[in-house]
This record gives C-alpha cells, structure tokens and sequence, in this order.
C-alpha cells in the first residue's frame, strides 16, 4: 500500500529514502537502506547511492537476514525487497534486474516438529505455583486447566463461573469461531479451580471465573494467561514456554500413551483431523515401524 502511494508521482533518489524511513521507520526496508545500501567503506547513512547497489549486496543482506529470522519472515523479507526494488527499477533509480537477482524462498507448512514438554516438566510448572498465595492458586488453576484439557488461553480466559456444571461435573468452553463445548470436568482441574475461588479469587461481581489480584478487579486477558505460564516456566528454570506448548503437550502425551489420533482431535476440538495429525510426527518409535528402508542398506 505504501509502495502504491509512492508510485502515483515520480520520486528523486533520496526522497524515496526519506519516505520509506518514514513508512517503514526500523522495519525490513529501513535495515535495507541503513545496512545493505549504505554499507560501503566511506558511505554515510545519509549518503545513499541506489544505483550502485549489486546483486552481491542484495544476497548478502538476505544472508545475514535468513540466518536469525524464521521461515515466514525470511520469505516475507524476500517478498517485499522484491516488490521494492521492482519499483525503483520501474521509477529509474536502479539497475535492471537486481529484483532477479532475489532467489526463490522454501518454506514448507507444517515442516518442524510442535513444540512439547515432557510429563516431568510440566509437573516441575505445576509445583513452581505457590499455593499459599492467591496468584498462586490463579496460576495453578490456569495451568491445570491448559495442561489437562487443552485449552487455548483465550478459552482459559473467556471462563465463566456459569460454564462449570459442578453437579454433573461438565465445564463449557467457549472457542474459536463462538463454538461451545461441552467437555467432563476431571478431579484434580475442578480441586484447583475451587482451591482458587475459595481463598484466592477477591470479591467481585464479575462472573470471569480468573481476574486480577489487585484493584482495579478486571478478567484476565488472553495475554496474561500465556505470561502466567512464562513465569511458571522460568521458576521451573525451562526455556520459554507459552500457554500453547501445554496444549501441544497434552496432545503429544496422550498419542505415547495409545490414544487414536481421531480421540486427541475431540480433546483438542479441532474441526478438521488433519490438524491434529500433525501430532504423528512426535511419534518416532510408531513412525519407525513404517520407515522404508535406506536404498543400499543401513546408513
């Protein structure tokens, strides 16, 4: 869109510089022209020279860029440095074909294995709370209920005090797209839940079953609820864990444990199995059993 709104007048060299530091500021065409055009022994950051700018240059910006970024925005740096310097080769400022210059990206859905934590390392999160403290007990209720059902944090966060059945011991969660489900209530989520509610949950009107601790009493966010499981990660001295990695280990160890992938995709409420078989892949010892062998013999 910006580049659009450049295009409807021919621009000189340095103000196309100059308004592209200003769309841009810090992002992926300001660290091009700050780190790639301007790099040369002598040059200044002000004294800029498009036309001068070689292939060499381009791939070695995209380099250094490829190797501390992740798939999508690498392909995303390579899409946009495309689409900009087509442009300033279509106003004049640059050589032809420096845009051919730019390689074709890979990137391939679903490439890497989800990230999982192993049983023990989820306890060591459980066991990090402390319950002797209300944000304790709101932390180790949240982590509960993400590390047993699977929940997403929003869900987590959108619970109501009417979604818990305690009679028929059924909680109702409120998903994506404004689904409801309708999912068994085991012992020990509902043991913390209520653990959390009788000593831990101030005094409120507001029927969000997890609030904030301190005044102004408000529910939590999506946000607070993935910062609850950071914290719990690192007084477990793990790498950084999101409220996401529960889910995916949840699923992870219910697929070691015999589960069918068709009973993980109920648990999890995926609309569609093929998402949840992405799960197959954590499975090593099951995917031995179908590997081909190695043309030539064992390498």
């Amino acid at each position: 869109m910006a580049l659009k709104s450049l295009s409807k007048r021919r621009f000189s060299q340095q103000a196309v510089c100059d308004e592209i530091r200003t769309l841009w500021g810090p992002g992926i065409m300001g660290t091009v022209l700050s780190h790639t055009f301007a790099a040369r022994p002598g040059r200044s950051g002000n004294d800029l020279n498009l036309r001068d700018v070689t292939g060499v240059e381009i791939m070695g910006f995209l380099q250094r860029e490829a190797a501390r970024l992740a798939v999508g925005s690498a392909c995303n740096c390579v899409k946009y440095l495309r689409s900009f310097l087509r442009f300033l080769e279509a106003e004049g400022l640059a050589t032809a074909e420096l845009a051919a210059a730019i390689p074709p990206t890979s990137g391939w859905r679903e490439a890497r294995l989800p990230a999982t934590l192993t049983p023990a390392q989820v306890a060591a999160m459980l066991d990090s709370c402390d319950r002797s403290r209300a944000p304790g007990l709101r932390d180790f209720a949240i982590l509960t209920l993400l590390a047993r059902l699977g929940l997403r944090a929003v869900e987590v966060a959108r619970l109501q005090l009417g979604d818990i059945d305690w009679r028929n011991g059924e909680i109702t969660i409120r998903g994506k797209g404004y689904r409801h489900d309708c999912l068994p209530l085991p012992t020990d989520v509902g043991e913390a839940i209520v653990a959390y509610l009788r000593a831990g949950r101030p005094q409120t009107d507001c029927r969000s079953v997890f609030t904030s601790c301190r005044a102004p009493i408000q529910p939590v966010s999506r946000v607070s609820v993935s910062e609850a499981v950071l914290r719990a990660s690192r007084r477990a001295g793990l790498p950084t864990v999101r409220a996401h990695r529960l889910r995916h280990a949840l699923a992870s160890e219910m697929l070691y444990q015999g589960v069918r992938l068709s009973e993980i995709s109920q648990v999890l409420r995926h609309r569609d199995i093929a998402t949840t078989a992405i799960y197959a892949k954590v499975d090593r010892v099951a995917l031995r059993n179908v590997a081909q062998p190695w043309p030539g013999g064992e390498q």
